[in-house]
C-alpha cells in the first residue's frame, strides 16, 4: 500500500507523500465589458418600433371603447399620430442612451432618471390641453406604456459605470 493510501485511511506509513485535494467553487462569468455590448441603437430601435405598435393598437381599443382623445378645441389626435409622435420621440430616448454611453460617468442610472422625469413631463400636456378625463388617462397610460417598453430595453445596454 501506498503512503497516499494508507494517509487517506489515516496511517502513517513510511512514505511521506500524501495526496491532498482541495474543493474548488466553479464562478459565475462577469458580464461583457462596455467594449463589448451590442449597441445601444440596435436595440433601442426595435424597442421603438415595439412601443409604437403598442401605443397605437392600445389607442385603437381605447378609441373603439370611446374614448376620444379631442382637446379643449374639439380636434382629436388621428389614430397614426400614436404610431408616429411614439416612434420620433422613442428614437429621441435611444439618442440620448447612445449619448449617455458614451458621455455619462454613469450611463444606465443617469439614462433612467432622465427617462422618468422626461415620462414625467410627457403628462403635462395631457393635463393642460383640455382633454377629457378619459383622453388624459388615456395619454397618460399611453405615456407610460411607451417608456415601459424602451426604458427597460435602452438601460439593459448601458453599463452601470463606465
Amino acid at each position: 500500500m501506498t503512503g497516499s493510501q494508507q494517509a487517506a485511511r489515516g496511517g502513517n506509513g513510511d512514505d511521506m507523500s500524501t495526496t491532498t485535494q482541495v474543493p474548488t467553487q466553479a464562478t459565475a462569468t462577469a458580464p461583457p465589458p462596455a467594449a463589448q455590448r451590442q449597441p445601444v441603437w440596435k436595440h433601442g430601435v426595435a424597442a421603438a418600433v415595439a412601443a409604437s405598435v403598442a401605443t397605437t393598437v392600445l389607442a385603437s381599443f381605447a378609441s373603439t371603447a370611446g374614448v376620444s382623445f379631442a382637446d379643449s378645441t374639439g380636434a382629436s389626435i388621428p389614430i397614426a399620430a400614436f404610431a408616429q409622435l411614439t416612434l420620433v420621440f422613442s428614437l429621441v430616448g435611444v439618442g440620448i442612451a447612445a449619448v449617455m454611453a458614451r458621455k455619462a460617468r454613469r450611463p444606465r442610472p443617469t439614462f433612467v432618471r432622465t427617462a422618468v422625469a422626461l415620462t414625467a413631463l410627457s403628462f403635462v400636456p395631457d393635463l393642460t390641453f383640455g382633454f377629457d378625463a378619459g383622453s388624459a388617462a388615456t395619454l397618460i397610460t399611453l405615456h407610460t406604456v411607451a417608456a415601459a417598453i424602451v426604458v427597460p430595453a435602452l438601460a439593459g445596454r448601458l453599463a452601470r459605470t463606465r
